[in-house]
């Protein structure tokens, strides 16, 4: 069947975000015999990301810094806390908030995942600044996307 001008946009291999999702899938492929090595899944890896930038955070700090809700968040802090990576204790000046800290054997897992970004760089065969050109535009993508969700949220 011949496609018109008018049915472009909705061709499947036009789609930006069908781009970005496939995308996002061969990254979790790349990724999974990686950190099956670790012991971890994709969002414990982004979980122990965080506390290895920052021990010590509460709980909506880490669902606001991935873009997580409480519900999906809490399983995953469990697991990690089961596996010996994490520890999670109520706030001394806020009993309300669950402080997330590393254990020793977490910050240990640090040293383990060192390779990681090397093998993400080596097999996008792109440069350091591609690669740093490339998630800036996709993070103002995103921006700009939760902003209209907002606007239309709030209209």
């Amino acid at each position: 069947m011949a496609k018109s001008a008018g049915d472009l946009p909705l061709l499947l291999a036009n789609q930006l975000c069908f781009a970005v999702y496939s995308t996002a899938h061969a990254f979790n492929r790349f990724y999974k015999p990686l950190l099956d090595k670790l012991g971890l899944t994709y969002p414990q890896y982004l979980v122990m990301l965080v506390l290895w930038e920052e021990d010590g955070v509460p709980v909506k700090d880490i669902g606001e810094r991935l873009f997580l809700d409480s519900g999906t968040l809490t399983p995953l802090l469990k697991r990690l806390e089961a596996a010996g990576l994490l520890k999670r204790t109520r706030s001394k000046e806020d009993e309300r908030q669950v402080i997330v800290a590393l254990t020793p054997q977490g910050e240990a897992l640090k040293e383990k995942a060192r390779s990681l970004p090397l093998s993400i760089l080596a097999a996008s065969q792109c440069s350091v600044a591609e690669l740093s050109t490339l998630k800036s535009e996709i993070v103002s993508l995103r921006e700009k996307l939760n902003a209209a969700v907002v606007e239309d949220v709030e209209a």
